[in-house]
């Protein structure tokens, strides 16, 4: 997006370079790369820059609202209500589409937010990779607040070890071996001594939770949730567990799970912003916009991009019967403004990643993650059979 930074950066690409830095992470983590890796990161100049950081504090100012809570308490499907939420998430991560506005400046667009932890190892990783096989432009960073890659680690180690003995927390999953995301469950662990545990191996005792670890029987006080209830209930409806996550436990979610529903795209009609694009619950519109073809439907409660639909009429909304769980959302248009080696252009959505501490007032913004696409929307299935696209991080001019 920087074009003097992208040629630099072009000029000093080769394919070769590309495959001995996918090399070494195959050779740094067997087997745990299950995604595919951008060739490129993102730089992202100081004006986008500055629009970003405004855009994350509108959508910030709205969650801080004493009302929030209530506003957001039917987000929360009944029956996975999770009982001691505490005041505020952990963790944000807010989806911006890279656009232009009417003036032709570079604009971001939100596209969706949540309440839940995202890759915050493997960027860490990821980010060092991009630096040691490609250029690396002085003055650009992939962190925020002033963090470096050490001060980044112990930023994290606050949010998640709180003082406590590494052992006694734990990273939730569902066959943690077998999720995509399993290389940021080992760096998490090398980083901070987190171990991933698969929610079958956990064992509870009265309020009390406990792993099992060489041996050894240990207890749970920290919970990193990385399990998200979509995913249990579709794919593993009649797994057996000692332990639910809706129970009443002693030990501290990181973050709570109520979070997840609260900070979603149920949000979305709450935010007002010149980076939101308007949004409206699909229960409480009197009439549907006269645009219907400039609006996409989402699904509130699904994930991973599911149920989405792209093009809708007024005959698709009259056919859902339960209006109340969906949403319509002004299309956004992704401008591509990264340009490859061949001069072919690609989009980019950049996900601002915060971490919030227990006794915080506000959320933290540390560092980030980007995607790439040339496909209709951003994601794997969108993108098979393409080069530069996938995974990357993105480096903002200081």
């Amino acid at each position: 997006m920087e074009p003097s930074i992208r040629d630099k950066f072009n000029e000093s690409f080769s394919k070769e370079k590309y495959e001995n830095l996918i090399a070494e992470i195959h050779k740094d983590f067997p087997n745990q790369l299950d995604f595919r890796v951008a060739e490129t990161p993102v730089f992202v100049p100081k004006d986008l820059k500055i629009k970003l950081l405004q855009a994350a504090n509108d959508i910030i100012e709205v969650i801080l609202k004493p009302d929030f809570k209530e506003k957001t308490e039917r987000a929360i499907p009944v029956n996975q209500y999770v009982p001691n939420e505490n005041s505020h998430p952990h963790f944000l991560a807010i989806d911006f589409a890279v656009c232009k506005d009417e003036a032709g400046n570079l604009t971001p667009q939100l596209i969706e937010l949540q309440g839940f932890p995202s890759l915050f190892g493997y960027q860490w990783y990821l980010g060092q990779k991009y630096r040691k096989f490609f250029y690396d432009p002085k003055n650009y960073t992939q962190y925020f607040n002033r963090l470096s890659m050490s001060s980044y680690v112990d930023e994290m180690k606050k949010v998640l070890l709180a003082n406590e003995n590494p052992e006694n927390v734990i990273l939730l999953e569902i066959y943690p071996e077998q999720q995509k995301t399993r290389l940021d469950f080992e760096i998490t662990r090398q980083l901070w001594g987190i171990e991933p545990v698969c929610i079958t191996k956990i064992k509870k005792v009265g309020r009390q939770l406990f792993y099992e670890k060489n041996g050894k029987t240990i207890e749970i006080k920290r919970i990193y949730n990385r399990l998200i209830f979509d995913d249990l209930l579709q794919n593993y409806p009649n797994l057996e567990t000692n332990f639910k996550m809706t129970d009443d436990i002693e030990a501290t979610w990181i973050t709570h799970p109520n979070w997840f529903f609260r900070i979603s795209k149920f949000t979305l009609p709450l935010l007002k912003s010149n980076y939101i694009p308007q949004s409206f619950y699909l229960s409480d519109l009197k009439a549907y916009p006269s645009d219907l073809e400039n609006y996409v439907l989402k699904p509130l409660f699904s994930f991973a991009g599911s149920g989405v639909k792209l093009n809708i009429s007024k005959e698709d909304l009259d056919k859902i019967n339960d209006k109340e769980n969906y949403l319509i959302q002004r299309k956004v248009q992704y401008e591509p403004v990264i340009k490859d080696v061949n001069g072919n252009l690609i989009k980019t959505e950049i996900r601002l990643l915060f971490v919030w501490e227990d006794n915080a007032t506000r959320p933290k913004l540390v560092t980030n993650l980007a995607r790439l696409s040339r496909g209709e929307m951003i994601g794997v299935n969108f993108n098979k059979n393409f080069d530069w696209v996938g995974g990357s991080c993105a480096f903002f001019e200081d």
